[in-house]
């Protein structure tokens, strides 16, 4: 295997992803805490765009756009997931103290190391390299594509945004009367976006990485680029992680049942009778 040559932002992009993943698996194993990739979901997607948009001294108008973007994700998704407590001390994400129940010491370790720590952290970078075909192409003009992508982008980051906004709202709420000893009518949110989507949220991300790999298609002139990969990927993931996601609320609340009858799981449509 070639060195690595700082020279070039891929290599260079390549180097801080190892360190990441690296001090996220240490970090779990000294702490014992897994949520150290979570903690940085949404700072190396902008790190690793903003690698390819210093190595054009900042000087190309769609790095400089794809690095605006990512940055203003990267913000929205901190701000959600620090006033959640995701940064307090102990913190953990609920879906691994469930896996770590269900799978014994060594196989949890293994798989600690190999997707928490490790592909998730590959996932984040791959979700970035449109920013590498950027790079490539710097200096050329910007298209009716990028415009496309970057219009839709924003609008998903909105939507996105709208839909947390609504589940901080609600479960601010409930947890308040849970707290003073009220009953509640609901224990999970079916009103506003989430009338039509059970996971608005989930859809926006997956629909705006698909936006973003637009800026792929608009530098090398090709609707089918290598650096589709990383999208094809998270739509997967959540493709996994959802029906999880799901499987531990319905145990927590049996009539979430009834919700999914009527609900579609992630492309917002118009709700179905029961």
């Amino acid at each position: 295997m070639p060195p690595l040559d700082l020279a070039d932002p891929l290599h260079a992009s390549l180097l801080a992803f190892a360190a990441i993943v690296l001090g996220c698996w240490l970090v779990s194993v000294v702490t014992g805490n897994c949520s150290q990739t979570d903690r940085l979901w949404s700072v190396t997607p902008p790190v690793f765009v903003g690698i390819f948009a210093g190595y054009a001294g900042f000087g190309d108008a769609r790095l400089n756009l794809m690095f605006a973007l990512t940055a203003a994700w990267g913000a929205r998704l901190t701000f959600n997931f620090a006033r959640k407590g995701g940064y307090t001390r102990g913190h953990e994400d609920y879906r691994w103290p469930v896996l770590r129940e269900k799978l014994p010491g060594p196989v949890f370790q293994l798989f600690n190391i190999v997707f928490i720590a490790g592909y998730q952290n590959v996932l984040l970078w791959l979700l970035a390299l449109p920013a590498w075909r950027a790079w490539q192409a710097r200096g050329s003009d910007l298209t009716w594509v990028d415009a496309l992508a970057g219009g839709l982008f924003v609008l998903l980051l909105i939507g996105e945004s709208v839909a947390d906004q609504q589940q901080w709202v609600f479960q601010t709420a409930k947890w308040a009367r849970k707290n003073r000893g009220e009953a509640v009518e609901h224990e999970f949110l079916t009103t506003g976006l989430f009338r039509y989507s059970r996971h608005p949220n989930f859809f926006c991300e997956q629909a705006l990485w698909w936006a973003f790999y637009g800026f792929a298609v608009a530098a090398t002139g090709q609707w089918l680029d290598v650096t589709i990969v990383g999208t094809v990927l998270l739509t997967l993931l959540f493709q996994g992680s959802t029906p999880f996601t799901e499987s531990i609320t319905l145990k927590k609340y049996p009539e979430y049942a009834e919700y999914q009858k009527t609900t579609s799981r992630l492309l917002p449509l118009p709700p179905r009778m029961p």
